[in-house]
């Protein structure tokens, strides 16, 4: 059986980030990608230069094709924009019963542009996020999200506990916007609502991690799809997104897109 995973979310025109780095990784993973754009950007490795929400009708309409047709094992959701497409996509997801959702809260992009406007963070905690079988902030969007500010790995431990008291059944914070005063590593925390795990790698000092958080959730979507554990998915996100940065293609002038073929080029597949 061909396991399917679906991202809703938005366009990257220079294909490091968005439905582009989640399509590719997918097929990297061996499960057929879908998608559901929520909204074009003109951008590249400088920076943001434009957004073009779709309407909420067209996302839906995207959503209600592939449902009756293509069914998803898994689904992932990235940058959704505002609360009427947040509103409408919870929605959807909740009547047709898609429990393996992955949430990535996408609300700042690499060059610090804001993705997610302000009014839409309540939607996105109070309808989303308790549907979400895994949700995958980082550190500043977990800041947002909890308002607590985040300096060490109690804060953060802290911090995934009000995320978890929001809804969803795994909180994954990842560690890669951590102080470099703080470790060499780069750790990753699990929290299921009983326990933390971690999940640590060798930091990587390189401007070319656009993408690494698309990357990673859907790293952990494709392999929910094909029924692994959200441990699992977790280790496996974190040794997929450490070989797409550590072995970079070095494009583009600024923040340059991670490696998507690294990680079973390293496993000579």
């Amino acid at each position: 059986m061909i396991q399917k995973a679906l991202t809703i979310a938005g366009s990257d025109s220079g294909g490091g980030a968005g439905i582009q780095a989640d399509l590719k990784t997918f097929q990297e993973l061996k499960v057929y990608g879908m998608s559901a754009i929520t909204a074009v950007t003109a951008q590249n490795t400088r920076g943001l230069q434009g957004v073009y929400p779709l309407s909420p009708e067209a996302v839906i309409e995207q959503l209600t094709s592939i449902a009756e047709d293509l069914s998803p094992q898994a689904i992932k959701t990235g940058m959704l924009v505002n609360a009427d497409i947040i509103s409408s996509v919870a929605d959807f997801v909740l009547s047709r019963s898609w429990d393996m959702l992955v949430v990535d809260p996408v609300m700042i992009a690499k060059g610090g542009a804001s993705l997610l406007e302000e009014e839409s963070i309540y939607a996105l905690t109070q309808l989303l996020f308790p549907l979400a079988y895994v949700i995958t902030p980082n550190i500043p969007e977990a800041e947002a999200l909890t308002g607590i500010d985040i300096l060490n790995d109690v804060e953060r431990k802290k911090a995934a506990e009000v995320l978890f008291q929001m809804g969803p059944k795994h909180v994954v914070i990842k560690g890669g916007h951590q102080s470099h005063a703080q470790s060499v590593q780069a750790t990753d925390i699990l929290f299921d609502g009983k326990r933390f795990y971690e999940f640590s790698s060798p930091r990587v000092f390189t401007p070319h991690t656009h993408g690494t958080g698309c990357t990673f959730s859907a790293v952990i979507t494709a392999q929910l799809a094909k029924g692994h554990t959200v441990y699992d998915s977790v280790q496996t996100a974190k040794q997929f997104i450490t070989a797409a940065i550590s072995d970079s293609l070095g494009i583009g002038s600024e923040h340059g897109p991670t490696n998507h073929w690294a990680y079973h080029a390293g496993m000579n597949v």
